[in-house]
This record gives structure tokens, C-alpha cells and sequence, in this order.
């Protein structure tokens, strides 16, 4: 089974010419409204990528979009029993994408500032038990999730975005030593790195560091695996027209939990996990629409 523990938002979507610099304001002629927020969307893009169960362990708010949340969720297969309506309002994304298809992202956190890792009491959690965590929910619930999952055997992936500066040094430290995967992008692997490594240091150095796997997205670069074992894999991206990157790295990180779920070893996990990627690019906002049969990548 498939925990994600993580941020559950509604994006609010605009297409710019360019992306506003500080200090300016820029015209779109209207926007789009979209699922989202990065525990949402790895836990859609893993429902689409599997037949077996995704549990969304979150919260909303009592409000129009949280509703609309839940359904969105059940039209994908999401199951949401650990999903919480609390007194706060459901999370906002404000996204700007440029013509490019670039983005940029302001996050309300709302409702997710509630998570709670208690709620996974009463979930079956064990050896065969995968949990996906992201960093837009509290650090301390998200490092009371990852010793809950790992004293029952189970196996962590987190993904570290965002890399906020802000976090404390002593639970990023923990978090990082009961995690089993790290993905992170090019940015958020320099913020982990400052963190971790006592000068500058190569992502192999890193994940030897932390004692994990390492996953580096590197956009249409592809993506690097610099495994614990030492070994390393580069997986090329598709190439494919680019619509909207938004969500795609938290497809990536869903499909991958996926494939690892299925019993895929991790190489082939990031091949599919890629190809999920670079396929989410080609659609508008975070999520597609919702499909009740299994995505094949």
C-alpha cells in the first residue's frame, strides 16, 4: 500500500507573457482552476500509475473547495478515510505560467498546517507499507509520519520541496536519517547539500552522507539516480511539446512510489517514473482528468 502523507491545495492558474520580477504587475487574460498542492498530485499521479491502494492522509477545509477536493480524489481512486475536514480553509496555489510554460508558485497553506501524524493510527502499516512525504506540510508532523512508518517496517520517500531555509537543523538531520529515497530537484539537492556536507560535494557524496538513495530530477536534462551502493543511472527525459510544467515532478515522484510498489527494482522505477514526467508536461495544470483505468507510461 501506498501512504502519501502531504499537501492537498486547489491551484488558481494564470497564463503570462512572462512572470511578474518583484515590484511588477502583469495582465492575464483570465485563469484556470485545478487540483493540486504536492501530496495531491503524487497521490493522483500514483492511483493512475497502479491498481493498488493510495491512501491520502491530509486535511481540508470545511468549505466549497475541500468538497471538490474529495471528489476529485474519488474520481481518481484515491482513497480518502484519512483525509480530515478541519476549521481552516482548504490550501491555495497562485501560479503564474509564462508562454514558455514556466512557472511560479505562491502557496496558502491553510488547512495543511493542521496535518496531524496521528491520523495514520489505525492505518496498516507494515513491511510492505510505502509512504511518500513532500515539505509543505509541518516539518515535525512530517518527521513524526517517517518514525511511525519506519519503526513498522515500512519504506520513506520523501520528496524535499520545498527546500525552505527556514526549516530546523536538528529535525532535517533526523528526517533525512529515516528516509529510504531522497528525490529532490537541482536547487533543492544545493539546499540539502549546504546542509549535509561540510564543503561542496558531488549528490553520490550526499547520498552516502545521508544513508539513502538519491534521485535527481534534472527537468529536460533527465533524471540521475546516485544509488546508496554507489552506482548511478541517467534516464533521458522524453521529449515531448511542453504545455505546463507544473505538477510534473510530483507525477515523477508518484508513478515512482508506483513502480516500487509493484516490485520494480529502482532503476526501473525511474525509467517509468521519467516517462510519467515528461508525459505530465503536456497537459494544463497539476492533474489530468480523472480516468478510472491504470495509465500505462
Amino acid at each position: 500500500m501506498i501512504i502519501v502523507f502531504g499537501s492537498i491545495n486547489v491551484d488558481l492558474v494564470a497564463r503570462v507573457a512572462e512572470i511578474a520580477r518583484p515590484g511588477e504587475t502583469v495582465l492575464a487574460p483570465g485563469y484556470d482552476t485545478f487540483f493540486g498542492g504536492k501530496g495531491a498530485n503524487q497521490a493522483v499521479a500514483a492511483a493512475r500509475a497502479s491498481d493498488r491502494c493510495v491512501m491520502m492522509v491530509g486535511a481540508v477545509g470545511n468549505d466549497s473547495f475541500g468538497q471538490g477536493c474529495l471528489g476529485n480524489f474519488a474520481a481518481h481512486g484515491v482513497d480518502t478515510a484519512a483525509v480530515h475536514c478541519v476549521d481552516a480553509p482548504t490550501g491555495l496555489a497562485f501560479i503564474s505560467v509564462d508562454r514558455g510554460g514556466e512557472n511560479a508558485i505562491t502557496v496558502a497553506s491553510g488547512a495543511n498546517g493542521l496535518i496531524s501524524a496521528q491520523w495514520l493510527d489505525g492505518l496498516v502499516i507494515d513491511a510492505s507499507t510505502i509512504c511518500v512525504m513532500q515539505m509543505e506540510v509541518s516539518l515535525a508532523e512530517n518527521l513524526s509520519c517517517a518514525r511511525w512508518v519506519r519503526a513498522a517496517g515500512g519504506k520513506v520517500i520523501l520528496n524535499f520541496a520545498p527546500a525552505g531555509p527556514d526549516n530546523d537543523p536538528r529535525q532535517v538531520d533526523e528526517l533525512l536519517q529515516l528516509i529510504d529515497i531522497l528525490v529532490v530537484n537541482e536547487p533543492e539537492a544545493e539546499v540539502i547539500g549546504r546542509h549535509v556536507l561540510p564543503a561542496s560535494g558531488t549528490p553520490a557524496e550526499m547520498a552516502r552522507r545521508i544513508g539513502c538513495d538519491l534521485v535527481l530530477t534534472r527537468g529536460a536534462a533527465g533524471v540521475d539516480l546516485h544509488a546508496l551502493d554507489g552506482s548511478f543511472l541517467h534516464q533521458n527525459a522524453q521529449p515531448v511539446e511542453v504545455v505546463d510544467t507544473t505538477g510534473a515532478g510530483d507525477t515523477f515522484v508518484g508513478a515512482l512510489a508506483a513502480a516500487l510498489d509493484e516490485a520494480a527494482t529502482l532503476p526501473e522505477a525511474v525509467g517509468t517514473a521519467t516517462e510519467a514526467a515528461s508525459q505530465a508536461c503536456t497537459w494544463s495544470g497539476a492533474q489530468p482528468a480523472p480516468t478510472h483505468h491504470k495509465q500505462s507510461w
